[in-house]
């Protein structure tokens, strides 16, 4: 039953925290949640290994005694490793360090050059001039962000799914 619970919250919260390329984009709600995401993101490692360990438990829990493994097993395995990514591999990526919230100061960057797209009223971080992000999801940034909303959903059906 606790573990249960603890599958289910940490398939929402690291959802949460893998959909926040996409949840920033709401109006009137994305800069809030960015700017509670950039205060629980250090935390994502803890999320990630209660989403390994609870998806784990339960995954050898259904395989030896059945009846089957369920997507909440699934989805948990997948939200832990992509929220431990970098500590698996024991390295961060330079975009990934690149990144910074609406809180960060644009100074607190090394070397960073801000230009302002009036088209699209974002900014463009371009540092030392090898690589440029966005504060918009593309690529693997897009598809983790996508998981991260279908984990959302797998969690709360899971905390309404009976044991």
């Amino acid at each position: 039953m606790i573990m249960a619970l603890l599958l289910d919250l940490a398939n929402t919260f690291g959802g949460f925290l893998l959909a926040i390329a996409l949840l920033r984009l709401l109006p009137r709600v994305g800069d809030d949640l960015g700017r509670f995401a950039a205060r629980v993101a250090p935390f994502g490692w803890l999320v990630g290994i209660v989403a390994l360990v609870a998806a784990g438990f339960y995954l050898i829990v259904h395989l030896v005694s059945g009846p089957q493994v369920f997507h909440f097993e699934v989805v948990g395995l997948g939200v832990g490793i992509a929220l431990l990514w970098d500590r698996l591999r024991g390295r961060t990526s330079p975009a990934r360090a690149a990144v910074r919230d609406t809180t960060t100061r644009r100074d607190d960057l090394a070397d960073p050059v801000v230009a302002r797209d009036t088209a699209t009223d974002r900014d463009t971080v371009t540092i030392r001039d090898t690589a440029t992000v966005r504060d918009t999801a593309t690529g693997w940034a897009l598809l983790l962000a996508i998981f991260g909303i279908i984990a959302i959903i797998v969690g709360i059906q899971g905390l309404f799914t009976p044991d």
